[in-house]
């Protein structure tokens, strides 16, 4: 049975902030698993690895023992979350949250336990309040207290417009942890504020407070920039295993060690053992290895997947050899020769053959080992080609 100071040593990893941690500690000793709630906007349905700080942190009261509560925000999602936006978002409509919903569904239990996950839809309470109230909800709070918000007070500050429905976001999100009466919560740092109004609607009606507890934004491959799709720095769940144990492997190994107790379940005695040994003269990059293998065996099935990535990435960037289990697509010609752009895109390796277009331009190509820099480049049917493209995109093309 796990302590109350192991556990919070446990809960404290990674942990930005907890507030307070006082009431934690009380509430760890209690007789009974804590409820524990994340909530989740549907608007991004394809989780990276920035999504998942929160995810581990949950898993990890979920081995503690707790009750772990997901919410989906899908009635707050078409709201538009507010936070860090110098502009009015545009509310989502019903059915794009609901299919981002699904996707969310499916890709949490590669982290969570499915049989001890409580998933939960906002919209099943608050499709059911009235408009008095709401507005008793929205007596609770004052314009003022509203506009401490860093990003309503910057966009008041420079007259950037703010619509009165952003004011109900953080109300209806805090009101979630009243019907969930929820004893912690968990967000990144940018959600402290909405987190903190969730613990005065909880004293308002009548439940002791969350305890609020946030995560930091996890940098993205770059090491500055938070991870983002849109800032193209992020490493994708769903991406395929050598897709991810590459762009580990690109990290710096400064960020690795951010990674490592973000990212990875492996004690923090293992981690700081790792960092002793790079200390003394271990090579950083065989410690990346072992990040690199835990996280693409946890979203891909296993160790098997894990150590094939490996094999891979050291075959291709250290041996300088071909993956041997491309497999092979096969293109009909009218028996002629076919454009290097267009097999390029119909084997997956570009969107459009104006992109493979600027791949070949840009010197990012390779047909059987030679760089190939002429957009008109053709080839000749009745052969197999190995293509490659960047450092990890490999396709084998036989033209018939």
């Amino acid at each position: 049975m796990t302590s109350t100071t192991e556990a919070l040593e446990l809960i404290k990893r990674g942990a930005q902030e907890i507030l307070q941690i006082e009431e934690l500690k009380d509430r760890l000793q209690q007789a009974r698993p804590l409820r524990i709630k994340a909530g989740f906007d549907p608007t991004a349905p394809d989780l990276h690895l920035g999504h998942t700080v929160l995810l581990n942190k949950l898993r990890q009261f979920q081995d503690l023992g707790h009750e772990i509560i997901f919410l989906i925000g899908d009635f707050t999602g078409m709201i538009g979350d507010p936070t860090g936006k110098n502009v009015t978002r545009q509310p989502m409509t019903r059915d794009e949250v609901i299919d981002n919903a699904r996707t969310y569904e499916q890709q949490i239990y590669k982290i969570l336990e499915p049989e001890k996950t409580l998933v939960v839809f906002n919209s099943s309470w608050m499709n059911a309040m009235n408009a008095a109230a709401l507005i008793e909800l929205a007596a609770q709070h004052t314009v003022a207290r509203m506009l401490e918000r860093d990003d309503f007070h910057k966009r008041y500050s420079t007259g950037q417009p703010i619509a009165i429905h952003e004011f109900l976001y953080p109300l209806i999100q805090g009101y979630d942890s009243v019907q969930l009466k929820a004893d912690v919560e968990l967000g990144g740092t940018d959600q402290k504020f909405n987190l903190l109004v969730g613990r005065e609607l909880q004293k308002h009606y009548g439940q002791p407070p969350q305890v609020v507890l946030t995560m930091p934004i996890l940098e993205g491959l770059d090491g500055v920039q938070k991870m983002s799709k849109s800032l193209k720095n992020y490493i994708g769940i769903a991406e395929s295993p050598d897709e991810i144990f590459g762009k580990l492997m690109s990290i710096s190994d400064d960020l690795m060690w951010r990674y490592f107790e973000l990212l990875s379940f492996e004690p923090m005695s293992k981690i700081n053992a790792y960092k002793k040994s790079v200390a003394e003269g271990a090579n950083p990059r065989d410690i990346k290895y072992e990040l690199a293998r835990e996280i693409v065996s946890r979203f891909h099935g296993g160790q098997k997947a894990g150590n094939e990535a490996m094999r891979n990435f050291i075959s291709l960037n250290r041996d300088k050899q071909i993956p041997d289990n491309i497999p092979i697509i096969e293109l009909t010609s009218d028996g002629g020769s076919v454009l290097a752009s267009t097999v390029i895109k119909e084997a997956g390796l570009s969107s459009s053959t104006s992109g493979a277009r600027r791949d070949i331009r840009g010197g990012g190509v390779k047909i059987n080992g030679e760089r190939i820099e002429d957009e008109k480049y053709m080839l000749p049917a009745g052969q197999t080609y190995t293509i490659q493209k960047g450092k990890r995109h490999f396709a084998k093309v036989s033209i018939k």
